[in-house]
């Protein structure tokens, strides 16, 4: 499959950059706190803020580029099936579930995507 440039939506890029400015401005404080002297359960909750902070922007970005992914290659599948390629109920049932897909799924939704994408692609060029 051909790498292609993928360019993050605008508004997608200026959620994270806030996030992850934010998480900038907390490390600063957890270095005042440190010299300061500050109480270590305080700075020990600085902690946590920083570690949520991180994994919620790395989820914003991670979701929207597997969902695209997928929804690029759900596309393909439905457009190369030509009604009788084995795979409509499989590509039918992906296509129904993408909306719920939970972020654990979709690493594997898109091997199952890719996978059925690349059979189509075998049917068809033996069909020729």
């Amino acid at each position: 499959m051909n790498k292609k440039e993928y360019k993050l939506p605008f508004d997608l890029v200026a959620n994270i950059k806030t996030r992850l400015k934010t998480i900038s401005g907390q490390i600063n404080g957890i270095v005042r706190m440190l010299d300061e002297g500050s109480d270590p359960g305080q700075i020990n909750i600085q902690f946590k803020s920083i570690d949520k902070g991180i994994q919620k922007a790395h989820y914003v970005l991670f979701d929207e580029v597997y969902r695209k992914a997928i929804a690029i290659s759900i596309v393909k599948a439905l457009d190369s099936c030509p009604g009788n390629c084995g795979n409509e109920d499989k590509i039918e049932y992906l296509k129904n579930e993408f909306p719920n897909l939970e972020l654990s799924d979709l690493s594997q939704k898109l091997k199952e995507i890719q996978s059925i994408e690349n059979r189509i692609m075998d049917y068809n060029e033996k069909k020729v």
